[in-house]
């Protein structure tokens, strides 16, 4: 039986997190537990495999509360401690801070992965948010010392972490990945005119420059449609824009993996037209956007955190200034009628996911850096 390592999330799991069940299932050498502080309506995890503090009931909810709070759990460490695990691996860098205690008191090696928000949301803000954020801004001086190793999910995030004061010999960035063998391109299916949009609707998605593009696009190519998949808080005003600058236009709302990858196999591009939000909120490295290339889909995105380091302009697909809605626009048109171009970039974009970023390749990286920590030879 290989080692078991703790995944711990503080929410198991939301829909827009396929990427942690990804990565815990591709791994090799060790066993994912995934734990978290209550389970939500989305990604489903393996029943034998999955645990939580709060399993639903009121007392849940104050055990959860007391275990954010002040870190106590015992439950939560009677569980781990059975399962005997050699490391905890948090992500995001709040529930880094959730697993602290729990880590410390077990005596385990913790790593936390940070993937966007939690490294460059602005700390006035945080501050007026969750019960969470804020515990995070409490503990953030003693998750940087007593955390073993913070991985980024790209340079972008690594950069913003050492601008913050994490320890530099402690901070390494390295790509999650996709996998790269379910995701191929599929001849047999017939490309439509359509440009595809999948993630939540909230602010630093840049969902309103996509629209405002996408009007450009259809005064010339009106046949073109756009399909937005993903919901959010953004959902109803971002459809009351739609209604009255765009043609042809769908809100699918939240969709399983299956029915986004259909999407991807069927549309003609994929925008990733994220901004940095109000709040400082900023992308990581948006695994869509990996999923779509490895397919064969290109894409058209902002110049934004780590999506420059998935696409290489003019080679791979195209990228745009944040907000530069006619840039995107321009863009859009210029792969919707230049089909010598479209191959290029659907060939070159394949070629540069499986260099980089598949995802069985970025595993065994991964527990390369568990053994590192652990000590032991990889």
């Amino acid at each position: 039986m290989s080692p078991s390592v703790i995944f711990f999330s503080g929410l198991l799991l939301p829909p827009s997190e396929t990427f942690i069940r990804a990565q815990g299932e591709a791994l090799q050498k060790f066993t994912p537990y995934y734990v978290g502080s209550r389970s939500v309506k989305g990604l489903s995890l393996p029943d034998d495999r999955s645990f939580v503090v709060n399993q639903g009931s009121i007392l849940g909810a104050a055990r959860e509360a007391l275990f954010k709070l002040t870190g106590y759990a015992p439950a939560l460490d009677n569980r781990i401690q059975h399962l005997s695990p050699v490391l905890i691996h948090a992500h995001f860098g709040v529930n880094g801070t959730l697993a602290m205690p729990v880590a410390k008191r077990l005596g385990l090696p913790l790593i936390t992965t940070f993937y966007g928000l939690d490294s460059t949301l602005e700390q006035a803000t945080s501050q007026r948010t969750s019960l969470t954020q804020q515990v995070y801004l409490r503990r953030q001086s003693d998750l940087k010392r007593e955390t073993h190793l913070f991985i980024a999910v790209s340079g972008f995030i690594k950069q913003k972490l050492l601008e913050q004061g994490f320890p530099p010999d402690k901070v390494v960035a390295h790509y999650i990945g996709v996998d790269t063998q379910s995701l191929q391109p599929d001849p047999k299916i017939c490309r439509d005119p359509v440009v595809l949009f999948i993630g939540r609707l909230v602010e630093k998605k840049g969902c309103e420059y996509l629209i405002r593009a996408m009007a450009k696009v259809q005064s010339e190519h009106p046949d073109v449609e756009l399909v937005i998949i993903g919901d959010g808080p953004l959902r109803e005003s971002l459809e009351s824009l739609a209604a009255g600058a765009l043609q042809k236009y769908k809100f699918l709302g939240t969709q399983s993996p299956s029915v986004c990858k259909e999407q991807m196999h069927r549309a003609t591009l994929l925008a990733v037209p994220s901004v940095t939000a109000s709040n400082g909120d900023s992308e990581g490295l948006p695994t869509v956007l990996l999923e779509a290339q490895a397919i064969g889909l290109p894409v058209v995105a902002s110049i934004h955190a780590g999506i420059p380091e998935a696409i290489v302009h003019g080679e791979t697909g195209f990228l745009a200034g944040e907000r530069d809605w006619q840039q995107l626009a321009h863009h859009i048109a210029k792969l919707l009628v230049d089909p010598d171009l479209w191959q290029r970039f659907s060939i070159n974009g394949q070629e540069r996911i499986r260099l980089h970023f598949d995802l069985h390749k970025q595993s065994r990286g991964l527990e390369d850096l568990y053994q590192a920590v652990l000590g032991a030879p990889s």
